[in-house]
């Protein structure tokens, strides 16, 4: 679509929230018109644009902050080169190792570390902690979803790995301190433990709660359901798809979320604002 379209979807879906992602997302040289049509000179949607930053540079970073991103999620596999064998992208570490720090300096903490769990960086969990705290950003885990990529081997499900799992989200939970740089709530983090363990969280409610707009203009339930309606077609999705979904093959963050009820993510988001007695 071309990013003047990105307005009819925003003003028939009236999103809270959006986030903009790919694929690569800075591999779109319109990018920064796109977020301008998605916030429309408004404070809402909070836009979130998820990328790996292998393009970004502190200009490209300047603009999408002025066209209205509100939050830039990077994904970090591990704490050092080993990030640029597991993305195929060498360079890759040592250019956010360069980039973020200096872009946090500017004081907008609107940069947040988005680390996807899987068997492969099990150890290195509380490690990606250290490299978000020491770079002055926030942090994000995310799960493994073997039907992304339709590899199981990432999935950190044998008796061992979940040992591991559990004694590193231990440790990450005892850092846990007034500035909530780890953005996860312990609720959170609870449920990704029972996702590895069990194999899988049902009742998702993807096509009502959630719903990805592709780059074509089609919408889908998630990134992972690829049956596609038109816009128009919304209230048919939910009723042909949400209402008899049984897929439980995934905790991704936008799910981990949106999970919850609203007097649970109020609570979760303001209570480290007030003061009961």
């Amino acid at each position: 679509m071309a990013p003047a379209a990105y307005r009819r979807y925003m003003e028939e879906l009236r999103p809270c929230v959006v986030q903009i992602s790919g694929g690569e997302p800075l591999m779109r040289e319109d990018v920064v018109e796109i977020v301008r049509q998605i916030k429309g000179g408004t404070k809402l949607p909070y836009t979130i644009l998820v990328s790996n930053w292998s393009l970004m540079t502190e200009q490209k970073y300047l603009e999408l902050r002025e066209a209205g991103v509100d939050q830039f999620s990077v994904s970090l596999d591990f704490p050092d080169g080993r990030h640029d064998d597991f993305r195929g992208y060498p360079g890759l570490y040592g250019h956010l190792e360069d980039l973020i720090p200096r872009l946090a300096r500017l004081g907008h903490d609107d940069i947040v570390l988005n680390s996807c769990i899987t068997s492969e960086n099990l150890g290195e969990i509380t490690a990606i902690a250290d490299n978000a705290r020491a770079w002055g950003v926030n942090l994000c885990y995310s799960a493994y979803s073997p039907r992304r990529t339709g590899c199981r081997d990432y999935f950190p499900g044998s008796p061992e790995q979940l040992v591991r799992l559990n004694a590193e989200l231990d440790r990450l939970e005892a850092r846990r301190d007034k500035t909530n740089w780890i953005v996860n709530a312990p609720a959170t983090l609870e449920a990704t433990r029972r996702y590895f363990a069990n194999g899988g969280t049902p009742g998702c409610t993807a096509g009502m709660r959630f719903l990805v707009v592709t780059a074509s203009g089609a919408l889908q339930p998630c990134s992972m359901q690829f049956q596609r309606y038109r816009l128009e077609d919304r209230e048919r999705m939910i009723r042909e798809f949400t209402r008899t979904n049984r897929c439980d093959e995934c905790y991704v963050s936008i799910r981990s979320y949106l999970d919850k009820s609203f007097p649970q993510l109020l609570w979760e988001n303001v209570s480290g604002f007030l003061a009961l007695k």
